[in-house]
Parts: structure tokens; sequence; C-alpha cells
């Protein structure tokens, strides 16, 4: 059994000592290699002067100004009145419904009165009675039909291109659940 541990003895000290030769020549390589690099660092570009703009706004209206806000409500009224969607809309009086955004009411019920249908329509904890031909909602919204489940109104909005015109929008009706 001896002689069985006697060759692998042997040649484990022939591989330790290989190692450690080695690694001292790695290390020796290593120390050399740091000695040839030298770092290469690029200086920073030579900034620009700077050369201000001037400025050109000074004799503008100030954006924020009352005289600028003046500008632009007499621009757009001009453009409400001759719009023919909108010139009837802003001519004529008020309703109460008016005064609310659509999604702040609510629908809560349908009656008949003398055959004409009529929307039970909540808003703002009171209820209002509304007939075809009737406005309502802050987008000069006009009542165009009125079914069992459902008020439907015809808007009149600006588009993107800022031109006025006729989206239907609806209520429907809104059970209450307990």
């Amino acid at each position: 059994m001896k002689l069985a541990l006697l060759p692998l003895l042997g040649l484990l000290l022939m591989t330790s000592g290989c190692s450690v030769n080695d690694e001292e020549k790695l290390r020796n390589w290593m120390a050399e290699q740091r000695l040839q690099v030298k770092a290469r660092i690029t200086p920073l570009p030579i900034p620009k002067p700077f050369q201000p703009e001037p400025y050109e706004a000074a004799n503008l209206p100030d954006p924020f100004g009352k005289e600028k806000l003046n500008m632009v409500l007499r621009r757009s009224a001009s453009q409400l009145e001759s719009d023919p969607l909108l010139a009837p809309e802003i001519k004529r009086r008020k309703e109460p419904l008016e005064a609310f955004p659509l999604d702040a009411m609510t629908m809560v019920g349908s009656v008949s009165k003398q055959g004409q249908p009529m929307a039970l329509i909540l808003a703002d904890r009171l209820l209002y009675q509304v007939r075809v031909g009737n406005y309502m909602g802050k987008n000069y919204g006009r009542v165009i039909k009125i079914t069992e489940s459902e008020l439907t109104v015809r808007e009149i909005v600006q588009d993107a291109a800022g031109e006025w015109v006729e989206r239907p929008a609806s209520l429907q009706l809104q059970e209450k659940t307990k």
C-alpha cells in the first residue's frame, strides 16, 4: 500500500514545483507590460467663444399680458360670429343645464308628457326635465333624441385644426345600485 502512494506523492511534488515557477514568470511578465503601456489621454477641444443672439421679441406684446389676451379674445370673437355653426348658438339665451359639463349630469329616468318624451336629468343634486330641442352641457349641446334608456345630444366642438364641427354625445340611463 505504501508503494502505491509513492508515485502519487512524486507527481504532486513535481506539479507543485512547476506551478510556483510559472506563477513567478507570469508576475514578471505582468510587471513588464505595466512598464511598457503608456496612457493615451486626448486633450479636450478648445471651447468656442460664446456669441449671444440678439433678442428681437422685445417689441412684441407680453405673451402673458392683458394686451395679448385681449387680441386673442377679439380675434376669436370675430371668428365665432362669422362661423355658420356657432353664430346662432352665441346669440341665443343660455339654459340652466348649460352651466354643467355633460359628464357631471346623470340621466335618472324618462317620462312621456302629452305624447312627447322627456328625460329626467340630475345635475348638482337638482332634477331637471329635458325635452328634445333643449340645450345642455358646455359645448353648445342640443338634445336631438330621447328614448327610455338614452338621451342623445349634438355638440359643437373645435377639432384639431381649429374648425368647429358637430359631434354626437349621449347620456345613458343610470340605475341606482344599493
